[in-house]
């Protein structure tokens, strides 16, 4: 019996390793390397030698992110003081900038961090995105072409990496893309200004470019779509020959 449960200790601990250094790799491909070939030439808990600690200051910070992010929600579709949710995800916005700036002074760069601050970033952005559909200030398919097109563009960067280790290069319309989104999600959580239907289609589901009025903040929404949309496009193209290029190599 003893045997046999020492056989499945190390069965998942192998399996716990292995998914570990994928996750890793996908994180930050080049510390990770440097890191599994004993070539690391930095100090433990910068950039690209990031330490295995999981409570540290940062990663505190992070956590709250997370909190911060959860009682917005909680606060803002319960129809409670506004100003208050907005508040909450005012201060977990900040923490984004915040406790990155914190692991880099304090040489405490640190895997979980590093593996944790991109998704609570797209948590917070899908909650602000929830919270506004909750209370009927968005079109349903709005929130599903933002979390369909991170889907869409997360499982091509994973399919790319089975081809080349370096990920596609950022394209400068995805990041315009990422600021209108932002600009316009931060104007429809603050409610204001609202303005009158440009009539300019007669479909429902766009709001203040038909006769229905709404919040500016749709606008920049819109923008953000088809830029969006036109930065999936980009990527999918580049993602097309890279591969091909890789078989054609082999």
């Amino acid at each position: 019996m003893s045997d046999r449960t020492n056989r499945i200790k190390s069965q998942v601990t192998t399996q716990v390793s292995k998914a570990t250094t994928q996750v890793k790799d996908i994180t930050d491909a080049t510390a990770a390397r440097a890191q599994g070939a004993g070539t690391v030439t930095a100090p433990i808990g910068t950039p690209d030698n990031p330490s295995n600690q999981v409570l540290t200051a940062a990663n505190g910070i992070t956590f709250c992110r997370l909190i911060l992010t959860f009682v917005f929600l909680y606060i803002f579709c319960t129809r409670g003081n506004r100003w208050v949710a907005l508040t909450c995800y005012a201060v977990a916005a900040v923490t984004d900038f915040l406790d990155g700036q914190v692991a880099r002074r304090t040489q405490t760069v640190s895997w979980v961090g590093k593996i944790m601050d991109p998704i609570m970033d797209r948590v917070l952005l899908f909650t602000g995105v929830l919270g506004l559909l909750a209370v009927g200030e968005l079109p349903l398919w709005i929130p599903l072409f933002v979390i369909g097109r991170d889907a869409y563009l997360t499982c091509g960067a994973l399919i790319v990496r089975h081809f080349r280790r370096r990920p596609i290069d950022v394209v400068y319309i995805g990041k315009i893309a990422t600021a209108c989104l932002m600009t316009g999600f931060s104007f429809l959580l603050l409610g204001m200004p609202i303005i009158d239907g440009l009539n300019l289609v007669s479909v429902p589901w766009l709001p203040v470019l038909n006769a229905q009025s709404g919040g500016l903040g749709l606008i920049f929404v819109y923008a953000g779509i088809l830029c969006s949309a036109a930065t999936a496009i980009v990527y999918t193209v580049q993602a097309a020959h890279i591969i091909r290029a890789a078989e054609e190599n082999e």
